[in-house]
């Protein structure tokens, strides 16, 4: 099934078909922008009482519902969608919202915007952020966008283990070292992000300047180094000056980087965050808790990756859960690729990850077409005997080898396809 690029729906006339729907079964793509989405559409669903199933696959297809509507999010596909081409899924969420009567949740719907690659109050998101200003909800301030303020001065935690302490949030080096809305030499590693940070001396409580020296340090090494790529300095703009806000988590861009990771790594979660008017504590702690297990193995995977650059693509091979090859492939398109499309491989897997410009976080991109990757993915998972799927700028293939059914297909025949795929 191919991948189509039409442009959003009017909300009056999805809003209309929700309403008069007896159930809706909402089904989104595996990221943050489609999370956010789903979330509003059924948040706004229950406000007005209707029942509703919402579930996460990395390659949606909205089932038959026996009187009822299935709605895609984040693909256009079926009938009813909303494709996040054009503009994020969560801005048209947003709007469908409010044509069915119900005052969304405009944060939700920034941290959506943010995770698809824009920045508030663009790409159709005025609305969303007039809304959050005029009720207080947002503030544009320097620093850098984190979930969690970082607790005490030095950056220690007060107890558990840096790395797999579930009990106590994330230090502020810890949250650095996790966030995938930048890659830095410390990325991935807490105690060099301790060592980075301590020489700003931060207080628990920052002030303004602080905060800009802190987004000066995470901008200066985000684009320093010989690896780094020229779109790095445009990808790391998502990350400084984020706007504070009273939702869960600290800052929107950290809201975003959140929802992105659960919608692989902790689907349900993920689902059960988006839903959530007002996540309690311990929701808030194991959505934190598989962010940050996500960001530092997407960091610690790029790190130890082996990195090859083609035409057209760059491709660093790595050994990575399927939940955290897609993110390894966005840090290498937003900061390590001077090619259009970057491509995570874990051979031993059988799976690849691709990420490609015009559609993803880098700003600097955001005007370039997508190549579309969905369609190119199941064209060389289709010549190897594999499975492709994805969207125009996102995309994967798994490929099973079988010793015993005289096969020579596997991951990196499926690569050498997409190459030329892609290249067409």
């Amino acid at each position: 099934m191919t991948e189509a690029t039409s442009a959003t729906p009017a909300p009056d006339a999805l809003a209309g078909v929700l309403a008069d729907a007896p159930f809706v079964r909402l089904v989104a793509t595996d990221d943050g922008d489609a999370l956010a989405a789903a979330g509003l559409l059924a948040r706004a669903l229950r406000a007005a009482g209707t029942p509703f199933q919402a579930r996460i696959d990395p390659d949606p297809v909205p089932d038959d519902v026996d009187g009822g509507v299935a709605v895609a999010v984040g693909v256009d596909r079926g009938p009813h969608a909303i494709p996040g081409t054009g503009q994020p899924a969560s801005t048209a969420a947003f709007a469908v919202a409010r044509a069915l009567g119900v005052e969304p949740d405009p944060v939700v719907a920034l941290a959506g915007v943010v995770a698809a690659g824009s920045i508030p109050g663009s790409d159709g998101s005025g609305d969303a952020l007039d809304a959050a200003e005029r009720a207080g909800r947002v503030e544009r301030r320097p620093g850098v966008a984190l979930p969690v303020s970082g607790g005490n001065a030095d950056g220690d935690e007060t107890d558990g283990d840096e790395t797999d302490g579930a009990d106590a949030a994330p230090s502020r080096a810890e949250a650095l070292a996790a966030s995938t809305l930048a890659a830095t030499r410390y990325s991935g590693d807490p105690e060099a992000a301790r060592d980075a940070l301590a020489p700003l001396g931060l207080p628990a409580d920052p002030d303004a300047d602080d905060r800009r020296r802190f987004a000066s340090l995470v901008a200066v090494d985000a684009v320093d180094g010989d690896d780094a790529s020229e779109r790095a300095a445009s990808a790391v703009e998502c990350a400084l000056r984020p706007y504070a806000t009273d939702g869960p988590f600290e800052t929107v861009g950290g809201y975003a980087d959140v929802l992105d990771a659960l919608a692989r790594e902790a689907p349900g979660t993920g689902i059960s965050l988006a839903l959530a008017s007002d996540p309690g504590a311990s929701l808030r702690m194991a959505a934190l808790d598989a962010w940050r297990r996500h960001g530092l193995a997407a960091h610690r995977a790029l790190d130890a990756a082996t990195v090859g650059r083609y035409d057209g693509c760059v491709v660093a091979r790595v050994d990575a859960t399927p939940a955290v090859l897609p993110t390894v492939a966005r840090l290498v398109r937003d900061f390590r690729s001077p090619e259009p499309v970057a491509v995570a491989l874990d051979e031993s897997a059988g799976r690849l990850a691709a990420a490609a410009t015009g559609g993803g976080r880098a700003a600097g991109d955001a005007a370039a077409d997508p190549i579309g990757l969905g369609d190119a993915c199941r064209t060389a998972a289709g010549e190897v005997g594999g499975d492709g799927w994805g969207t125009p700028e996102r995309g994967g293939i798994a490929v099973e080898s079988d010793a015993n059914d005289g096969s020579d297909a596997d991951v990196t025949a499926a690569l050498a396809a997409l190459r030329e795929a892609i290249s067409r």
